[in-house]
């Protein structure tokens, strides 16, 4: 079983500017293509789990999400970088609509889509690292049993919640290769 680095995408893969949607709103945090290259040359496996509650509550469309994401996972594999996997949540439980108005098991915090990756791609769940912008990455990484959680400072307001949750909080995704080799 591999080790991975999951990634959430807002805050953390790009600069959050609320429910982005469209290419044209989408910018890379920068240091992104970097930091992933050097989890490949250290052997994990880089998955991204993102929820996106902007389709439940019918701001866009799980095909517009599916056009964003493969335009991302084209500019990382143009960057040298093999996405193992994407994992999102269209669900809300309070504020979503139709279909999407659920309450699943794999909105973070709950660690649904970390558990369904583990699955699908053999994952060592406890030799893992999630990197979040918040407090709800840092429940998901716990209840999914995730060796370490980490914070970066790029996404949503760094929370004396979100810290006490986190095994460590650095500026951004492009310090994690550097804490890992300190670190694992």
């Amino acid at each position: 079983m591999k080790a991975a680095v999951f990634l959430d995408r807002d805050g953390v893969i790009n600069v959050d500017h609320g429910y982005v949607s469209a290419i044209d709103d989408f910018e890379f945090v920068d240091g992104v293509f970097e930091a992933c290259r050097a989890f490949k040359s250290m052997g994990y496996l880089v998955v991204v789990i993102t929820n996106q509650s902007g389709i439940a509550r019918g701001m866009y469309s799980e095909e517009d999400f599916q056009v964003l994401t493969q335009w991302m996972d084209w500019n990382f594999d143009d960057k040298g970088v093999l996405l193992d996997g994407v994992y999102y949540c269209p669900h809300h439980a309070e504020k979503g609509q139709g279909k999407y108005k659920v309450d699943c098991d794999c909105r973070k915090p709950k660690p649904g889509m970390l558990l369904e990756a583990q699955k699908d791609l053999a994952i060592d769940l406890a030799r893992s690292v999630f990197v979040g912008d918040k407090a709800d990455d840092m429940r998901a990484a716990k209840a999914a049993g995730l060796g370490a959680a980490l914070l970066v400072r790029t996404g949503k307001e760094v929370t004396a919640e979100a810290q006490s949750l986190a095994t460590a909080t650095l500026d951004s995704v492009a310090d994690v290769p550097a804490w890992l080799k300190l670190n694992r």
